[in-house]
């Protein structure tokens, strides 16, 4: 069995390669439905966006379901804190998902104008409002999240919905949509043909500028006023899992400091806008297959940033920053994490085994030749 520390950090490592998977797999879904509504003018070109989508979105869930399981087993008190701070948060995201089957069905029940541009505009929410609750909550977690423990270590959250809305989260959630928005049009661009092509090239271009400018909006504002958290003295980083026996400090910049111990860390964001720039250039020279990689990329990049800026908390605490969730005192037991290891290294490969096979399956694109032959459709 591997030593504690190494487990934890492997498994550190595992919730971000989860949530970067999801956010690459499931990120261009929600993409490509947020920008229906501009992309696509007529029934058909509606119907083409669809269908890009269609036939992978329930694999690419997957992910989600997998970072979710992660954090639940690997995680727990990282579990309790942020599935009931952000409950209702999370409400909304589920429903999020619920709404984007259902309108995949319904839509084409009915031949009717007023109907399906009913569910085309709660498909666009079904997207929209993931993307912008997945940031809102990054953003709010790099701030601080309102929560302690009693002796008892139970969870108290103090905090409210609203207070999550704040200018900072808000920006974050700006960035995820155009991020995701981003990788769902290139994916479109790689899928689809005609003018629906050319106005997602033109919605690819616009969202790789704004990702850039919101990214070093972002920046510029956690180094000048977004107070980052330390770990204040040394840690038994092989310890039992207990958050109430540390000493945390608060400081403006705290979470850059990182990145002066550890140079190689600034990879991180240098591949965030790195990436966003090769989607602007791939994007028009027409390089659309090359330009999704440069997306996930960009995706990979951002996420990652905030990862290694914050790293070794995990959530950190508002309320009692000395009782914030560090990779050292917030996870399972040995045992746990080593046998969850030993079944994610059988089950990770299938899944991208299979994951491969779909997407070689489905290559190629979606025109309007496929409408007057396939006749299972959305």
């Amino acid at each position: 069995m591997l030593d504690y520390t190494t487990l934890r950090l492997i498994w550190w490592a595992l919730l971000g390669f989860l949530l970067i998977g999801f956010a690459i797999m499931d990120g261009f879904d929600l993409g490509a439905v947020i920008l229906l509504p501009w992309v696509a003018k007529n029934d058909l070109e509606k119907r083409m966006v669809i269908n890009t989508v269609g036939p992978v979105w329930e694999g690419n869930q997957v992910w989600i379901i997998l970072g979710g399981g992660a954090i639940f087993a690997a995680w727990p008190f990282l579990y309790a804190a942020s599935f009931s701070g952000f409950y209702l948060a999370m409400f909304l995201a589920l429903t999020g998902f619920i709404l984007r089957p259902v309108s995949f069905k319904y839509r084409s029940k009915l031949d009717n104008t007023t109907w399906r541009n009913t569910w085309d505009i709660l498909l666009m929410l079904s997207g929209f409002i993931p993307a912008l609750i997945f940031g809102v909550a990054i953003g709010n977690v790099l701030q601080g999240v309102p929560f302690h423990f009693d002796a008892m270590l139970r969870f108290y959250y103090t905090g409210s919905f609203f207070a999550l809305l704040n200018p900072f989260a808000l920006l974050c959630g700006l960035l995820s949509v155009c991020m995701l928005s981003m990788h769902g049009g290139v994916y479109l661009c790689s899928k689809t043909e005609g003018a629906l092509q050319a106005r997602a090239r033109k919605a690819v271009l616009l969202c790789a500028l704004l990702c850039i400018a919101l990214f070093s909006a972002g920046g510029a504002w956690i180094s000048h006023s977004i107070a980052g958290f330390a770990l204040s003295g040394a840690i038994n980083t092989a310890g039992p899992s207990n958050p109430t026996h540390k000493i945390m400090t608060v400081m403006a910049g705290q979470w850059l400091m990182n990145y002066h111990a550890h140079p190689y860390a600034l990879l991180a964001p240098l591949a965030g806008f790195m990436g966003a720039i090769l989607v602007t250039l791939l994007t028009l020279i027409r390089y659309f297959k090359v330009a999704f990689l440069a997306s996930a990329l960009t995706i990979a990049g951002i996420i990652s940033t905030v990862g290694v800026s914050m790293f070794p908390v995990l959530l950190p605490s508002s309320t009692n920053p000395s009782q914030s969730l560090l990779v050292w005192d917030a996870s399972s037991s040995q045992l746990t994490l080593w046998l969850m290891l030993l079944v994610g290294l059988v089950f990770f490969p299938i899944i991208i085994a299979y994951t491969t096979w779909v997407y070689r399956v489905m290559k190629g694109p979606v025109t309007k030749a496929f409408f007057s032959q396939e006749k299972n459709s959305y």
